[in-house]
């Protein structure tokens, strides 16, 4: 009988969920011709929906409160006209399932963005995004099709499916050209091929100083300016700014009209500085070192991404000083950047003591891990929240001058895990963990938190103290390597950086203070209330000297020169 009256019950609940739509069976169906590729291929299958057609939607996803909507769905052995499917079930950022997704109108973009297979010497077999010349982007990765545009009517409770063709394919970089002060070169880098098991290349824009063919005896040092990937040489301008350019456009990000004329005129000044009579010879480069996790390797070795540090010192640096007459010696080198290329540039330093002379990094990325933005990996249990017994509270990600919030550190991670999975966002949060993590059992880098519930590592922790925590391993290694150091390390942020970057700094510098035996013999300054990209000079705004790294270090560059050089050291060839 009771049986009976259980199995009633089912039917009846069945016959009643029945009546109800669909919920979860909203579904956006993705398909792309054979004139796109008669072969099948892998990749992460983005779905990106905006509320406007200001740009397409796949340029609209970000970390602040405007961004679009995008989900993403992993991609393997999709053939051609084969339908492949983005439901309930895909992975979202900001809204997590598309059953969530409000009905309304939207518009609505699909993107493949491609991956190859690798072969490593290590054995392992994996995935990844390669870098076709574009600086590790997926929006505008040369091969990788998407769809045009649609405006659809989007119901989650509708079972109707939306179907979309991605007929469109981004074209060919086209290489940018020499000038007689600007060089490109590109090399075949032995170390990171053996790595990899397919040839793999490093590049350089090269800035040669003035009268470099003249004066064919002269040997230059070296400045080494590090940051993302430069698909040309920038900030340097051999005539006018466009007289007929507006000064109309506005960036939000420095909130003024007119900044492309701003950065063009800074661009023609710092020529007519390079060309002048008293300025000092130098070579400058700006490496290109994208790669298949990001659009450069950290210039370290890595356990994921290879041996970058070794490959840039000793291959790709010494071919350029070769080719256009470096003094190819430690005491002629410096590096600096800011951001990414200020973290890389005291790292350099500290890894290869004896090859750099000086380094000047300005708001570099997390250099001590007690203070990786907001977290603190070693003691912390959890990267997104602060939890006490009854209570917890978001970690931010990002802020503004005042201290206002846009975004928190959990939507980061929810973004880049929207676009790719196993650190394949090619974005922030996955390259630092792709660069400092040991490889996992799959050949993909071990993650330092779990991505959907921040929940920390302290084994993957402990790795990256060891062997990526700067501040740790100065202090770790001062008796070795601080007479190294000496007088070489300078580092530059502002107070109120905008991912908090200033809280590593503080940690690092109140080491160096302490340092004796020898006494560090640097600098570290802040920005009063400056936020990221803040590098060193107190009385310009950041949206100025952002402009002006090639050439605001050069005094201290020259005294540093001056002060270090080992004797018989040519100081006088480069000087005309």
């Amino acid at each position: 009988m009771k049986k009976t009256i259980y199995k009633l019950l089912i039917i009846s609940i069945l016959g009643i969920l029945s009546s109800f739509p669909a919920f979860a069976q909203v579904a956006i169906e993705v398909t792309f011709p054979e004139d796109r590729s008669k072969t099948a291929l892998d990749g992460r299958l983005l779905l990106f929906i905006a509320t406007n057609n200001q740009s397409e939607p796949r340029f609209q996803v970000a970390d602040e409160v405007k961004t679009a909507q995008v989900f993403g769905v992993d991609a393997e052995n999709w053939k051609p006209n084969q339908a492949m499917k983005v439901d309930a079930t895909a992975f979202g950022y900001p809204i997590r399932s598309l059953s969530n997704l409000p009905q309304g109108k939207y518009y609505v973009q699909a993107l493949l963005h491609k991956y190859e297979t690798f072969k490593r010497s290590d054995g392992h077999t994996v995935k990844l995004p390669m870098d076709r010349g574009e600086g590790q982007n997926f929006r505008t990765a040369p091969g990788n099709i998407y769809s045009e545009v649609m405006e659809v009517e989007i119901n989650p409770t509708s079972t109707k499916v939306i179907k979309l063709s991605l007929t469109k394919e981004n074209p060919p970089i086209t290489p940018p050209k020499d000038t007689k002060y600007i060089k490109h070169i590109r090399i075949k880098s032995e170390k990171l091929s053996k790595f990899w098991g397919r040839d793999m290349y490093l590049g350089a824009n090269i800035l040669l100083p003035h009268g470099f063919e003249e004066h064919p005896e002269a040997r230059y040092p070296l400045m080494i300016y590090h940051g993302h990937f430069p698909a040309d040489f920038g900030g340097f301008r051999e005539t006018p700014p466009d007289p007929n350019m507006k000064a109309d456009d506005y960036s939000e990000r420095f909130k003024i009209y007119g900044y492309g004329k701003i950065a063009q005129e800074e661009a023609y000044n710092f020529y007519k500085m390079w060309t002048s009579k008293d300025f000092p010879r130098f070579i400058v480069i700006e490496i290109q070192h994208a790669n298949p996790f990001y659009d450069d390797s950290y210039a370290v070795n890595s356990a994921n991404v290879g041996p970058y540090g070794d490959a840039i010192t000793y291959e790709l640096i010494p071919h350029i000083e070769k080719q256009f007459r470096g003094i190819g010696q430690g005491w002629a080198r410096f590096t600096y950047g800011g951001s990414t290329g200020g973290w890389e540039a005291l790292a350099v330093q500290v890894f290869y003591p004896d090859e750099y002379n000086g380094c000047f990094a300005a708001c570099p990325d997390p250099i001590d891990f007690r203070a990786y933005t907001v977290v603190d990996i070693y003691k912390d249990k959890n990267a997104y929240y602060q939890e006490g017994s009854f209570k917890k509270v978001p970690r931010p990600g990002k802020r503004d001058y005042l201290g206002h919030v846009a975004c928190t550190l959990e939507d980061m991670n929810m973004r880049e895990l929207a676009l790719g999975t196993k650190s394949r966002s090619g974005d922030q949060w996955d390259i630092w963990q792709a660069v400092y993590s040991p490889m996992g059992a799959d050949g993909y880098p071990k993650p330092i938190w779990d991505k959907l519930t921040g929940e920390i590592d302290k084994n993957v922790a402990e790795y990256w103290r060891e062997n990526y925590d700067l501040g740790y391993i100065l202090k770790r290694d001062w008796d070795k390597i601080g007479k190294k150091l000496e007088g070489k390390i300078h580092i530059y942020c502002g107070d109120m950086d905008n991912y908090y970057l200033n809280n590593a700094v503080y940690l690092v510098e109140d080491f160096l203070k302490s340092t004796k035996n020898p006494f560090y013999g640097g600098e570290v300054t802040y920005g009063d209330r400056a936020e990221h990209c803040w590098n060193g000079d107190p009385n310009l705004p950041n949206y100025i000297t952002r402009l002006r790294y090639n050439f605001m270090y050069v005094p201290k560059i020259l005294d540093r020169i001056q002060k270090s050089a080992p004797a018989g050291a040519d100081l006088k060839s480069w000087r005309y």
